[in-house]
Order: structure tokens, then C-alpha cells, then sequence
């Protein structure tokens, strides 16, 4: 059947059905609340009235009167085309041109006037004048909208205000733009007398459907056939009501006639807002329309297929068949639980004993026995496995920069091999990430989009819109799309229906490391429905997610959104923008995150970028970022840019915020708004936090265990990540903090009674060998446990010997065993203890070589050492020998998994590369260079990535005279360097201790 004439968004703001029951109201558009005509709306219309007057009537009578009709009286003759010419004849032709720009604009005028007052929708297009046909429409609207009747008068006048680039993009953005958006600023009695006029229809529909549907039977009920999207755009019953009944809020008629009958698909109509391709809507009596309201007889230009389903919809008048079915399928925009899922397999006890409670447990008050069975550590980081991940991961790493920063900033010593050891809640915190994180999952999830986007790509197929990703309990993944797009490329395969494409977690399992862009960027975690965890895609939303509940409740939820946002494992390069957020969560990611003042400085700024992102898709031929994110085209400028308002908008503001979203899913922008009610102009998408931690989406089918980052939490995890910051609380070269936190003593007077090599191979003095089948996880415990001196969380010791969890009765068990293994001190104390916030410490008396190494380099540099060159000397020997290769060289595959965690890896070779150096400096001050080198190539084969040794090297090289030992160095320094070369130090150094090293260099390649 032809094609609609016009689209529009589902989520555009509109008018919306009031509600019988308490039930939360469907994604239908929403009133706006109604605005009196101010002053400045008098002034806006007179200065109209003024530019259309000059426009219309001033300038041709200018122009008849200084230049008159410039052109010939008669048919030119062959003279006249010969003649010369003068002033003038350019002057005629200037006027001619003017003339006719009137003749355009004038038209333009009429054509607004005439949509205006009839009500007919999105006025015609002027051929060839889109700047012309767009000043008329702002002139038009500004001086009908504070007419009496004006706006109600002026549906198509809604894309007032929008620049000249918004007026000539494509209808498929265009259609996003906010319908009616003047008509819902007129005075209250209109509105007054428009719901009396629809209570009207409907009382007069209600009666035509109680004589028993007899004009259905007599042929002469008007239907329609719901139309297959356009891009990314769908049809909706308030579009179709406004083009073919001159109301989009009659959209309630359509809707009630409709109601629960049997479709072509067998599905059911059950709310107003979710329609699909395909379904037939029988219409009011009074539509309109021509030959988009079909007739069961007389369609003509409708296949007999098509005919037959509008026959057979005909007869099924019934309306009460099977009421408050909600169908599933394709083109339903509802996010709703995968049901063909493998059965979940025995969840893994949790630990401690009790299973963890639900993420909203923590945000509410937890009675006393709740907060002992958790040991203190805050719940919602623990029940937020994908957000601890990447706070840990991003945290991991800002400590190793600041590490580096620090080594090679450094003059003469720095803050110390340690970041400072958290207290209080940043220290609960910091063990709520280690238990709570699955990096795991992180990374599954990330290469399981990454390889989808890459099998789409090789297959010159286009990536589909996915509105949300669901991660079941066994690790499963299933994308949710917004509309069908076929087969989906292996190993992925259909789930439920055509708009599930699931994963499961073997196939993940076989991904390898893929060079696309991050697909899906927008995805972050909102909550757990049964043992299925929901990632909603933001930025594919057409329009605005809104966030109802009280502040602090609505805090929460945006500061856990804002967190995963910035520091997800599953993305690449993206901006978040947050406004009216108490606390700043910069330190998070400061290349992603920025914070704005107010909504005047956000609506600025995403006004331009709006524009801005709309032109590059213009110029580079693509229809939404999705198809400019991958393949050879791919370019970073498509990277999501997602907006966080947590200040509730005003009305105005509101307003403006809707038009602004109308055609952000396309752009890969995202806004998630905060609100105190329901009422939210152009929201898509609604959701409600209740205080008990539930987050509650009826319209998209969800009701979760909410993902929360209480306030506390929240200014813990950013202390933990300030504290990361090499600036912050820096002691200079002598002071504190260049302390290790554990000293021992390296008299001969401080043997301890335990001693632990782990810097090398591991190996154990001073126990006996545990048994055999327990040894392995005994090992792993105490290195653990030498690893961390200020203590270890009973929970962070079992996540991290069992990941997926252990019962209560094992992990008590490996305890007891570790205690009897390590045994008691000459007082009798037991080496293993608990301290008073019940995490497990170790005596002094049992030692590992990392500490003592720390204790001689401090010892050497600031202690003892530094007012005496001997004793300096004989402790950094003393420290080298110590180093016998990587940490814990020899530890078995599968095991150590948590030093993926912690930042020892980095520090070890900085704390070698420190003591190499200072031995080194030690032995050239009295010209030894024989032993400088000595100590020098101990310390690169623990560290040999340090350029700062290799430097040194080079130096105490040069001093030995000998020109072909420097060469042979610099050869092998070329050979390490590979198809990178050498770093730009390296080379200004060869150049001045060996000018002829490039020729050499040259002759090897």
C-alpha cells in the first residue's frame, strides 16, 4: 500500500490518555503543562507583524516606486539583445531578481498561513526555499501564537526556533521534532473546550460500538495498516490519529476500538504506544485521509493478502477476548526478560555464609544482623559486579600512571612505591571492589560486541539498534534489538524471537581480541531481574530516559550510571556530561567526564554539538553513528556522547530539553533526566527508584534490584582515586610518604622466624612443607597476606582463592589450616590474627624478601644510609642480591588471578630499577664502573623495560674507554627496540656518547 507522507517519532511530546487506575502510564507523549502568553510574547508577535508587513507589502511597493517594472514593454528585438550594457540594465536585472525572492518568500508565507489555519500538519515544501520557507514559518508562528485561537490553529508550526541546518535535514530526523508544540501552549479555556469536544467523539464512538458494530458489517468502517519503520523511526497511533482524525490526541479513540482484538501476527493491542508493522487499525468514522485509510472493499491498490487480513480483522469486532494479554515480538519497544535461556546453573554459594542481599538492601537502612553478615563492606558495590569491575580496573591503573609519574618525574627521591593505604570507608570500599568485581564478565562482554560489530563489518551488514543486553546468571549474553534485522552472524543465534540475538558464554569464550570500535558504549548496567542482569543502551533511546523518585533515591542510581559510564571496560572513547550532581566525580575519568554549572551552560553546549553531529552525518552519507561506527569508515567522532541532568528541569527548561532530544538517537547522544513526577516532556522511556531500591519501568516491561552508589560510597570511591593522584598529598623527597608501610628490622638482631622468597621463584623458610593436595592454596593465602600488611578482608581472601564463590564451612576450614601451619611466636601469639575491624593480619615475625627489600632501600636512601656512604653502600648491595627475577616467577597457571588487581608488578621494578640506579651512582662516584655495570644488569633483569637503567648503562659503559663494548651495547639496544626504534632520549644520548652508533645501525639493517 503507498507509504505515509509523513513520520513521527513515538517519543515526541505530546498530549497523553488520563489514567483510570494508579498504574504508572505508558510511553504515550506527555502534556506539557500550559503557559499564560507573556509580555515577551506580544513583542515577539508585533515585531512579526512588522517583518511580514516590510516583507510582503513593503517591498514591492518599493520597488515600484524607485525602479518600477523592470522589464520590456514588447518582445525583444535582435538591436535590442546587441545593445551595450549599461548600469542601467544591471540594476533591471538586480530588480528582476529581487522581485522574484519576493515572489518566493510571499508564497512561503501563504503556504505557512494556510497550514496554520487549517490544521493540516507539516506544511508543503517551496521548492528551492529552505531559508525563505523557514523565516516565513518563524514570522508566521510568532505572530499567530498569541492569537485567541492561534494555537490551537497551528499544529505544523512546531519546529518554530529550529536553526536553518534542523530545517533541512531529512524527514527521517525531522520527524523526531516535538509535535504540537505551540498547541499545547494555549489559553486554558481551549483546552478546556477540546476535552469537552473529545469526551464528545467518544461518547458518540461508545454508542456507534454498542449497535453492535453494525457499520462494520455494512462495509463502511474505515481501516489502517500500521506502516513498517523508516530508519530508525516508527509509526504511532498519535501520529496516525493527527493525520487522519486532525488530532493526535484522538489517538485515544483508535486505541479504544482496537483494544485486545486478535492481529494478523496473533498479537494483541494491550497499551497505545506499542504498535507494530503489520497490525490493522480500525478507525473512527470521521477519518480522513484518501488512500491511507483502507476500506475492506475498496483497496484497490492493497494486495488480496492484505485485504483478506482487513476483512478478517473486521469480523473480530469482539473486543473482550483475552484482555490484559501482552504480546511479544518484534517491533515491540518494550525491554523484556529473555525466555528461551538455558536453566541457570547451581548458583555458587555467596560469602560470607548468608547470600549477598539484593543491590537495594544497601540503600536502605540494613538492620543490624545485615550489616554483620556482610562484614561491614557496603552491599551495592558488592551486588555490582560489572561496576566494581571497572572501578577497580580504572583505579589499577591510575595508580601504575602515578607510579610512573612519579619515578620519572622525580628529582632526588618521590612520594614512595606505595599509593597511601586507604582508611574507613575508602578502605571498605576498596575491599567491597575486590570481592564484588567480575573482570571476567567485563571482558567477555566487551569481546563479544567487539566481535559481533567485526562479523557484520566482514558481512557489509549495518550493526542493528539494540535498546538493552541482558547477562544471565551462567553468563549468557542476548541483545535486544530495537526491531528485527535477520540472521544473526555466527556463533550468535536468534533467542526468543526475531529481536533477541543471545550468545552463550562457550562461544564467548572462543572470541579473540577484535579491531573495531566498542558497538554498544552506551550499555550500562541499571539492575538484576531473577539471576539476569540489564544493560539499557542510552544512547539508542529516541528521546529522553526519565528518572522519577526523591532526590536521594534518584542520587544513587545516576552516580552508579555516571561511574560504569566512565569506567567501563566495553567502550572506547566517549563523553559524559553531568549537571546538578552535589558532589564532583571528575577524578573518575577526567578525559570523560565534565561537570556544567546549570542547564543554560548545557543547552549551549549540546545545542552546538547537536548541530555539529548532524552536519558529519550529512557529509559522510550515514543515517545514524551505528553505521559510521565500524567498518573502514569508522572515525571517533561517532564515540556517544550521554548526558546526565540530575536537577529536575523546570517546565521551560523541559521543554527545551525535548526538542533538543528529539533526534538524539540517531547523533549517539543520550540524556537520562531526573524529575520529582511523571510529566516529563519528550521522555521515551520512564522510570521510577522507590526507596526500597527497586527501579520500576512498567512501559518497559522491568521491575529490578536497582544498581546503586549511595552517597557515602560514592565519595569513598572518589577519595580512593584522589588519593591515586601523584599531586595529591605529596611529602616531597624526605618526607613520609616515601615510608613503606612495613618495616623490619636488618640487624642481625631482627631474623625473623618465618621468611618468604616471592621476588623470584617462591619458596618458604622456616615451616614445614603443608600437605600436599592443600599446599598450593596455602601458598597463595600467605603470599596474599605478605602482599597486604595492613590486613585482609576475610571476604576478599575467599573471592580471591575461590572467584566464584565458597561456603561458609570451606573457607573457615582454610583458615583454621592456615593458622595451624604458620603456628604461634615464642609469646604465644598466633601468627595469623584478626585485628579489631576483623581483617587477617600477619606477626612481624613472619617476613617476606619484598619487605625486606623495601626496609634496605628506605634504610639506605633515607635512614641509616643517608649520612653514611659506607653504610649506604653495603645496604643497597645487600638489597640487589635479594632480586632474583619477577615476582613470584613460578606461580602455576590458574592461580594469582587476583594480582590482576594490585599494582605490585609495577612496583617492583621501579623499587629495583631505584636501587640499581642509587648502587650504581654509589660505585661511579669513586670511578668503579666495572661494578656500576655490575649493578646495573642485576637490576634490567628484573626491570628491563626501564629506559633510566638502560641510560645509566650506556653512560658507565662509556666510562670503561672501551668503544667496542659501547658499540655491542648499542647494537643490542637497536635489536630490543624492533620496528619501533629507539626512543628519542635514547638516541640524543647514543649521539653524544657514540656519534657513529647510526652507521653501525644502518649496516645491521
Amino acid at each position: 500500500m503507498p507509504r505515509r507522507r509523513t513520520t513521527s517519532s513515538a517519543s515526541s511530546t505530546a498530549p497523553s490518555a488520563p489514567s483510570s487506575s494508579p498504574t504508572p502510564r505508558n510511553r504515550t507523549p506527555q502534556p506539557v503543562r500550559v503557559r499564560r502568553r507573556s509580555f515577551g510574547d506580544f513583542v515577539k508577535a508585533f515585531f512579526a507583524f512588522v517583518a511580514l508587513a516590510g516583507l510582503v507589502a513593503g517591498v514591492p511597493l518599493a520597488l515600484a516606486l524607485t525602479v518600477g517594472w523592470p522589464l520590456p514593454g514588447g518582445a525583444p528585438s535582435l538591436d535590442w539583445l546587441q545593445r551595450e550594457i549599461t548600469v542601467e540594465t544591471f540594476l533591471h536585472i538586480l530588480t528582476v531578481i529581487v522581485w522574484l525572492a519576493w515572489a518566493q518568500f510571499t508564497a512561503c508565507v501563504l503556504v505557512e498561513v494556510k497550514a496554520a489555519l487549517s490544521g493540516a500538519g507539516v506544511p508543503g515544501r517551496v521548492p528551492g526555499s529552505g531559508p525563505s520557507q523557514l523565516l516565513a514559518r518563524q514570522l508566521v508562528a510568532a505572530l499567530l501564537l498569541v492569537g485567541a485561537t492561534a494555537a490551537s490553529l497551528t499544529p505544523g508550526l512546531s519546529q518554530l526556533g529550529q536553526s536553518l541546518e534542523g530545517n533541512q535535514k531529512p524527514a527521517v530526523a525531522a520527524a523526531q521534532q516535538t509535535p504540537g508544540l505551540f498547541a499545547q501552549q494555549q489559553e486554558q479555556a481551549a483546552a478546556t473546550a477540546g476535552a469537552l469536544a473529545e469526551q464528545a467523539g467518544q461518547a458518540e464512538q461508545a454508542a456507534a460500538r454498542a449497535d453492535g458494530g453494525g457499520s462494520a458489517a455494512h462495509g463502511d468502517t474505515k481501516y489502517y495498516r500500521i506502516q513498517p519503520p523508516e530508519g530508525r523511526h516508527h509509526d504511532s497511533l498519535w501520529e496516525v490519529a493527527e493525520r487522519h482524525l486532525g488530532d493526535g490526541r484522538r489517538y485515544k479513540e483508535i486505541f479504544e476500538l482496537n483494544k485486545d482484538r486478535v492481529q494478523p501476527d496473533g498479537s494483541r493491542l494491550s497499551e497505545a504506544s506499542l504498535i507494530r508493522p503489520g497490525w490493522i487499525m480500525e478507525m473512527p468514522g470521521d477519518a480522513r485521509g484518501g488512500e491511507l485509510v483502507e476500506m475492506p472493499d475498496e483497496a484497490p491498490n492493497v494486495s488480496e493478502q492484505v485485504q483478506q487480513q482487513i476483512s478478517d480483522y473486521a469480523r473480530s469486532g469482539d473486543h473482550a477476548q483475552g484482555g490484559g494479554h501482552t504480546g511479544g515480538g518484534s517491533g515491540d519497544a518494550r525491554v523484556s526478560l529473555p525466555e528461551q535461556r538455558p536453566a541457570p546453573a547451581t548458583p555458587a554459594p555467596a560469602t560470607p555464609a548468608t547470600p549477598a542481599p539484593s543491590a537495594g538492601q544497601d540503600h536502605a537502612t540494613p538492620a543490624a544482623g545485615q550489616a554483620e553478615a556482610s562484614f561491614g563492606l557496603p552491599e551495592a558495590l558488592l551486588a555490582a559486579p560489572l561496576l566494581a569491575a571497572g572501578l577497580l580496573g580504572a583505579l589499577g591503573r591510575r595508580r601504575r600512571q602515578a607510579l610512573w609519574q612519579s619515578a620519572l618525574g622525580a628529582v632526588g627521591g618521590r612520594r614512595g612505591m606505595e599509593p597511601p593505604t586507604p582508611t574507613g570507608d575508602a578502605q571498605d570500599v576498596q575491599d567491597a571492589l575486590l570481592v564484588g568485581a567480575d573482570p571476567d564478565g567485563v571482558r567477555l562482554l566487551d569481546r563479544s560486541l567487539r566481535g559481533l560489530a567485526a562479523s557484520l563489518a566482514a558481512e557489509s551488514r549495518a550493526l542493528p539498534v539494540v535498546y538493552a543486553a541482558w547477562m544471565s546468571g551462567n553468563g549468557d549474553l542476548h541483545l535486544q534489538l530495537a526491531q528485527p534485522a535477520g540472521k544473526p552472524p555466527a556463533p550468535w543465534q536468534l533467542g526468543q524471537d526475531q529481536t533477541f540475538w543471545m550468545l552463550t558464554r562457550a562461544e564467548a569464550e572462543r572470541y579473540e581480541e577484535a579491531e573495531t570500535a566498542a558497538p554498544y558504549p552506551g550499555l550500562v548496567s541499571l539492575g538484576t531481574m531473577d539471576d539476569s542482569r540489564l544493560l539499557l543502551n542510552l544512547e539508542a533511546v529516541p528521546g529522553i530516559v526519565s528518572l522519577s523518585g526523591t532526590e536521594a533515591d534518584r542520587a544513587a542510581v545516576f552516580a552508579s550510571v555516571a561511574a560504569e559510564l566512565a569506567t567501563n571496560g566495553w567502550s572506547d572513547r566517549m563523553t559524559i556530561t553531568l549537571v546538578g550532581f552535589g558532589d564532583d566525580l571528575t577524578p573518575l575519568a577526567p578525559n570523560r567526564i565534565r561537570h556544567l554549572d546549570g542547564f543554560e551552560d548545557l543547552f549551549e553546549t549540546m545545542s552546538a554539538e547537536t548541530r555539529q553531529r548532524r552536519g558529519a552525518l550529512g557529509a559522510a552519507g550515514h543515517d545514524s553513528v551505528l553505521t559510521g561506527r565500524t567498518g573502514p569508515a569508522q572515525h571517533t567522532r561517532w564515540a556517544p556522547h550521554l548526558v546526565l541532568l540530575a536537577a529536575q528541569p523546570s517546565d521551560e527548561e523541559a521543554l527545551r530539553l525535548a526538542e533538543l532530544a528529539a533526534d538524539a538517537g540517531r547523533l549517539g547522544i543520550g540524556y537520562l533526566v531526573g524529575t520529582g513526577g511523571t510529566d516529563l516532556p519528550g521522555a521515551a522511556w520512564e522510570m521510577e527508584i522507590t526507596g526500597q531500591g527497586r527501579l520500576l519501568a512498567p512501559l518497559l516491561g522491568l521491575e529490578l534490584d536497582a544498581q546503586l552508589l549511595p552517597v557515602a560510597q560514592q565519595r569513598a570511591v572518589v577519595e580512593l582515586f584522589s588519593d591515586a593522584d601523584p599531586e595529591h598529598g605529596s611529602d616531597g623527597p624526605g618526607g613520609s610518604g616515601n615510608r613503606p608501610p612495613f618495616l623490619v628490622d636488618v640487624s642481625e638482631q631482627g631474623r625473623p622466624a618465618v621468611y618468604a622468597r616471592l621476588v623470584g621463584t617462591y619458596e618458604i623458610i622456616g615451616l614445614d612443607a603443608p600437605d600436599g593436595d592443600r599446599s598450593a592454596q596455602l601458598h597463595e593465602a600467605l603470599a596474599l597476606l605478605l602482599l597486604h600488611r595492613e590486613g585482609v578482608h576475610p571476604r576478599v581472601l575467599s573471592s580471591a582463592l575461590w572467584p566464584r564463590g565458597v561456603t561458609e564451612d570451606v573457607r573457615d576450614a582454610l583458615l583454621d589450616r592456615l593458622r595451624t601451619w604458620l603456628g604461634t611466636d615464642p609469646d604465644g601469639g598466633a601468627r595469623l590474627r584478626t585485628d579489631a575491624t576483623g581483617r587477617l593480619t600477619l606477626a612481624r615475625s613472619v617476613v617476606s624478601d619484598l619487605d625486606v627489600l623495601r626496609s634496605l632501600y628506605y634504610e639506605a636512601t633515607q635512614g641509616r644510609g643517608a649520612g653514611s656512604r659506607q653504610v649506604r653502600g653495603r645496604l643497597l648491595t645487600d638489597a640487589l642480591v635479594l632480586v632474583r627475577g619477577p615476582l613470584l616467577a613460578d606461580r602455576p597457571e590458574g592461580r594469582y588471578r587476583w594480582l590482576t588487581h594490585e599494582i605490585i608488578d609495577a612496583q617492583l621494578p621501579l623499587l629495583v630499577a631505584d636501587t640499581g640506579l642509587a648502587l650504581c651512582e654509589f660505585h661511579l662516584e669513586r670511578d668503579r664502573a666495572e661494578k656500576a655495570i655490575e649493578a646495573l644488569n642485576a637490576a634490567l633483569r628484573t626491570a628491563p623495560a626501564d629506559e633510566r637503567l638502560w641510560h645509566e648503562l650506556l653512560r658507565a659503559t662509556h666510562e670503561t674507554d672501551d668503544t667496542d663494548r659501547l658499540r655491542a651495547l648499542a647494537a643490542d639496544l637497536i635489536g630490543r627496540s624492533g620496528a619501533r626504534g629507539l626512543p628519542p632520549r635514547t638516541e640524543a644520548l647514543l649521539d653524544e656518547l657514540l656519534p657513529t652508533w647510526r652507521d653501525g645501525a644502518a649496516a645491521a639493517g
